[in-house]
This record gives structure tokens, sequence and C-alpha cells, in this order.
């Protein structure tokens, strides 16, 4: 089994999700663990929703620092920062495989409830994409 520690700012939506979609997804291979540089310390309400519209189990998760995995082994360390947002992403110095998936942030999407919403299921859905081309 190989643990996978998903980074973002915020923990509170993309890193959220990917998390969730890697030990459901990928049970088998991978145990996944999700933290952010600056937690909001809230997990975002249309992360759950859509996790739970895929049947996907959200009670354990919570937005956490990743202060609290410094020193912790991960084989993999996948950040899914915006590249075109003006934050900083996170750096998790250590051994292990890098990977950086460019994952807008759905919780900066203006519009309406369902352009929103629409952003949170792209964002679902952009992640298992890239979860079943690079993990499975």
């Amino acid at each position: 089994m190989k643990s996978v520690l998903v980074l973002c700012t915020g923990n509170s939506c993309r890193s959220i999700m990917a998390e969730a979609l890697i030990n459901t997804l990928a049970e088998e291979k991978y145990i996944a663990k999700s933290a952010g540089s600056a937690p909001v310390g809230f997990v975002h309400p249309k992360s759950i929703e859509v996790l739970k519209q895929h049947g996907i189990d959200t009670k354990e998760l919570h937005s956490k620092s990743w202060d609290e995995f410094q020193g912790m082994h991960f084989d993999v360390v996948i950040s899914v920062c915006d590249q075109n947002d003006s934050k900083p992403c996170p750096l998790f110095f250590g051994k292990h495989k890098k990977l950086n998936w460019n994952t807008p942030d759905p919780d900066k999407k203006e519009g309406t409830g369902d352009e929103i919403k629409a952003a949170f299921k792209k964002t679902f859905n952009f992640l298992k994409s890239k979860i079943e081309e690079e993990l499975l």
C-alpha cells in the first residue's frame, strides 16, 4: 500500500475531493491524506455535496494543516493548485514522487448557483480522470 499526500492552500475543495476519490477509486493501491498550507478550517459544502452525489463517503474528511504531516514519508505528493493563481503552490520536501495537477479552484467561480455547482462537478471529473490516468 502506497501513501499519497494531496496538497493545496485551503484544503477545502480540490485536495479534499482528491483525497476522497483516491481512497475510493484506488483503495487497493493507495491510502490518501490531504492538507493545506493555509487551511480554511472547513470542507466546502459543495465539495461534500458532489462527493455524496457519487456515493463517496465524506465522514472522515476535514480541513487540516500540512504541519500535521511534516517529517512523515509519503510515496506520492500531489499538488492540485491552480498555476494561474497568485498564491504560491505549497512544496512538500522529501523523497517522493511529485505530481502537479493544475486544478482551478471551484470556490473562486463566480456566477449563478448552477454555474458554481457546475464548477465543482467539473473539478470532481477532472480529478477523477487524473487519478484514473496516473494512479490506476
